[in-house]
């Protein structure tokens, strides 16, 4: 029969098994899970845990723990080189010493941690949302998106409490040149693992709201910025969902969410990245400058040209306005010689269409004479009627019928007896 122990007994066994065979220091990797951060002097908790690549499900976890006396020293020399805070989702390369509790159970006891192998690990992160980007085809997306030639009304996707906003909107409204611009704040968390969630909302806020400051218009500019904060939050912004979102945006972005030395996938395809919000306001008023700068140019221009025609054509108005006179004299004097040579020319025609007309006249006088029945009667003619008409031959004559006959001396009736034809 099997020997019945007590748990602690159990345990105290298992315990005695480690001790003897797991008395070394063993590098260990995996993904940090469930970590509570202590205040300054205290003991660090959390859980490494280790996931399947393909399916992403836990294969493995264990309890670490890490004491004060030498957790303070680990965390101030991995932010310092890795820019980086021990926090939830961090994949680490760890010294341990394997450890098993009667009361607690097994825990790995943290020596020491690769701040190198971080650092590799998030440039991989990085490298893998950045081909993935490429591969997609959107990577440069938004930085094909042209600039607006003002930027006047800008949305900001910021923190409202942080410092960095307030600079932001204090630098624009006292810039040197008098600019004016139209600020709407968007707020969005900028720290944690709800930075990408939190700013593709209001991304989404800005795509739908035609903006108070825009009366109805869209904005010119989405900027982006994180004032303040440690270089280890910027991981937060690494998010492949986040910077797709981004450039595929249908605005320009711009980012200043880092510090001189950093750079965030966001960087990389925003339209224009700077370093700290104070850099974004000097490069919007700057852009600001430069076209004024042009547009100040182009209206000297204009007016330069304008000034140069309208004295060219002066100039025209007054050479036509002294030779037309001129021209007016010859034109009015050759009118005058085409009247006179037109009113002569009129005068010899009309003469002699009269002399034509007088000829015709006659011609016709004499014709008409010649027709004058009493003159065929002065040379023995006589002219024979019947009831007014004139007689030319015995047709239509009856017997009886009383004829007229007119001679030069008088006039003869005479009744038809007879009509024979020849």
């Amino acid at each position: 029969m099997n020997e019945v122990l007590t748990l602690f007994e159990l345990n105290s066994l298992v315990h005695e098994v480690i001790e003897d065979n797991f008395d070394e220091q063993y590098w260990v990797v995996g993904e940090l899970s469930d970590v509570s951060t202590p205040a300054f002097g205290g003991h660090f908790y959390g859980e490494l845990v280790q996931k399947d690549e393909e399916s992403d499900r836990i294969v493995a976890r264990a309890r670490i723990t890490c004491w004060a006396r030498n957790y303070n020293m680990i965390r101030l020399r991995f932010q310092k080189e890795a820019g980086e805070t021990l926090r939830k989702g961090l994949q680490v390369k760890m010294l341990v010493e394997v450890n098993f509790h009667e009361q607690y159970g097994y825990s790995l006891n943290v020596v020491d941690i690769d701040s190198t192998f971080t650092l590799g690990d998030l440039a991989k992160r990085r490298r893998e949302i950045l081909q993935q980007l490429e591969k997609d085809g959107i990577l440069h997306d938004n930085q094909s998106l042209p600039l607006p030639r003002l930027l006047k009304r800008i949305a900001v996707i910021s923190s409202a409490t942080a410092a960095g906003y307030g600079d932001f909107c204090h630098q624009l409204e006292e810039n040197d040149y008098g600019f004016h611009f139209e600020v709407q704040l968007f707020p969005a968390v900028m720290q944690g693992e709800q930075v990408p969630e939190s700013i593709i909302a209001a991304l989404e806020e800005i795509s739908s709201s035609s903006g108070e400051v825009g009366r109805g218009l869209p904005f010119d500019l989405v900027v982006i910025i994180r004032g303040g904060g440690a270089s280890s939050d910027l991981s937060d912004f690494d998010s492949y969902e986040l910077a797709a979102c981004i450039a595929l945006y249908p605005l320009p972005v711009l980012t200043g969410i880092g510090h001189e030395r950093d750079e965030t996938v966001l960087d990389y395809v925003a339209h224009t990245k700077v370093k700290t919000p104070t850099a974004a306001a000097a490069f919007i008023i700057e852009h600001q400058a430069e076209e004024t700068a042009l547009l100040d140019d182009l209206y000297q221009r204009i007016t330069h040209s304008a000034k140069e025609q309208i004295q060219r054509e002066k100039q025209r108005l007054e050479h036509q306005r002294a030779v037309l006179p001129l021209l007016f004299m010859g034109f009015y004097q050759k009118g005058e010689n085409r009247l006179v040579l037109l009113s002569q020319r009129l005068s010899s025609n009309a003469k002699q269409s009269l002399e034509r007309e007088k000829h015709s006249l006659q011609l016709m006088q004499q014709r008409l004479n010649s027709l004058d029945p009493r003159l065929l009667l002065k040379r023995g003619y006589t002219i024979t009627t019947c009831g007014g008409k004139l007689v030319r031959s015995i047709e239509g004559l009856a017997e009886g019928e009383v004829l007229t006959t007119q001679t030069e001396k008088g006039e003869i009736y005479s009744k038809v007896v007879l009509c024979k034809k020849n």
